[in-house]
């Protein structure tokens, strides 16, 4: 008796520790994936401004240029392929990762054979192509963490993917920008893409998510019935507000970090104090945020979460506001932008929870890939008129954008830092009162997920 007690006393340790070290392979994964999926993004964003800055090249054609992350607002269009096609190698998902990553690098090494001051618009076109195949990668990306994760692993794989996600910047910006005071910026970008390569060497070796549902049959079944499926399942009306609540629920955090680092560059602060303690803060708060973003959800639900990490990412611009005002403090840097990382990895864990429990996994890559372009919007429109924005308008400057800041009172002398971060404050409100009707407080997310379950038989 005592013995079968023993026997089944270990068969349950066995059963227990097979659990949950599957469990930590995924979670493991989905911090690689970040990673991978978050350097290209950084290098566009935050490393090639602060480029273009130290040569010498004004905010607005900064904020300008800032329209080659549009790939990441259309890559809803070619996601299907995505979802149809399967490389004769590595898997449906790992073997369009594998190649994405291996173009991602060459792009990178390309950089270096050019002169900024004299091939700006040769750049400008690499720059889009890194765009397009860093999207390509983020729609692989989110369809292999939404198959690979059981639904009560969501919140939380979505936790450490955004924390892998955040650190990512640390490759491009702390390492890139330290190395770009001390060596010429064309030998980072080499760097940058060695990294790169090291995520396509990893690719190999991560699980292939296990294909339960059927591979759409063409692209027409891949697409139409992918959009179909989504507005079917959720009705029209209901689709619709869905849709413009992750455009705006993200509208003023993207706003207020979209010149975050010639912002710090023209408080004063070095490119070194900008990729140290900056970034260190956004190290500690990044973990922290997001980490205790995925565990409390766990208990809080999507719905509820998405209200106090969506209050707490708010909040968080206003220290930028402060730190405006201030000016250049390292102290006070450091803590607004730890404030900055908690906040938003919260609310984007919350996020990014909510898009891969509503997404269909027969559609995965092109469900997700049309979620997140709404949700990925606000931050290219945000950079593209941060500039202008900031510091006004010409005399040369178009006559719509003219009629624009009449229309919605802006001064023509533009905001001022400090004044802009109110507007980026009030922008997010918007997006916190659609979840009444999104994601209302006592709502029950079973009772989605089970018309999820309906609308796929």
């Amino acid at each position: 008796m005592n013995i079968n007690k023993l026997i089944k006393l270990i068969q349950l340790i066995k059963h227990l520790w097979q659990n949950e070290r599957d469990m930590v392979v995924r979670l493991l994964t989905c911090i690689f994936a970040g990673i991978a999926s978050g350097m290209p993004l950084y290098v566009l964003f935050q490393y090639m401004p602060a480029w273009f800055r130290d040569e010498g090249i004004d905010l607005k054609t900064i904020g300008l240029i800032a329209f080659i992350q549009l790939p990441y607002v259309w890559k809803f269009v070619w996601a299907p392929a995505m979802d149809r096609f399967v490389l004769p190698f590595l898997g449906r998902r790992k073997g369009w990762l594998f190649i994405i990553q291996i173009i991602i690098a060459v792009l990178l090494v390309s950089l270096s054979f050019f002169d900024i001051s004299s091939s700006l618009s040769s750049i400008v076109v690499v720059a889009v192509l890194i765009a397009f195949f860093s999207a390509s990668q983020d729609i692989v990306i989110d369809a292999y963490r939404s198959e690979i994760l059981p639904d009560k692993e969501l919140g939380l794989g979505a936790a450490f993917h955004v924390n892998a996600y955040r650190l990512s910047v640390l490759i491009p910006v702390t390492l890139g920008l330290t190395l770009a005071d001390h060596i010429p910026w064309g030998y980072v970008h080499w760097v940058l893409a060695g990294f790169m390569i090291l995520a396509a060497f990893i690719t190999i070796f991560i699980p292939e998510p296990k294909q339960v549902y059927k591979i759409p049959v063409s692209l027409k079944e891949a697409t139409v019935g992918a959009f179909s499926e989504f507005f079917k399942r959720k009705g029209w009306k209901p689709a619709l507000v869905i849709l413009a609540f992750l455009f705006f629920y993200k509208l003023g955090d993207n706003f207020a970090v979209a010149l975050s680092t010639p912002f710090y560059l023209d408080l004063g602060f070095t490119k070194t104090q900008i990729g140290t303690v900056s970034k260190a803060a956004g190290l500690w708060a990044s973990v922290a945020g997001s980490i205790l973003g995925g565990f409390w959800m766990k208990s809080l639900g999507i719905y509820r979460a998405l209200w106090i990490f969506g209050i707490v990412q708010i909040f968080s611009i206003l220290g930028f506001a402060y730190l405006a005002r201030t000016g250049n403090d390292l102290t006070t840097m450091f803590w607004v932008v730890s404030f900055e990382y908690i906040g938003v990895g919260l609310g984007t864990v919350a996020l990014l929870a909510f898009m891969a429990k509503i997404s269909n996994k027969q559609f995965t890559a092109t469900q997700f890939a049309l979620l997140s372009t709404l949700a990925t919007l606000p931050r290219v429109l945000a950079s593209a008129s941060s500039g202008f924005l900031v510091e006004g308008l010409d005399e040369d400057s178009a006559s719509w954008l003219h009629a624009a800041f009449k229309l919605f009172h802006i001064p023509i002398d533009g905001f001022g830092w400090e004044n802009y971060f109110y507007f980026s404050f009030f922008a997010a409100i918007p997006g916190m009162l659609m979840l009444i009707w999104v994601a209302p407080w006592n709502g029950n997310f079973e009772d989605e997920s089970s018309k999820q379950e309906k609308g796929a038989e």
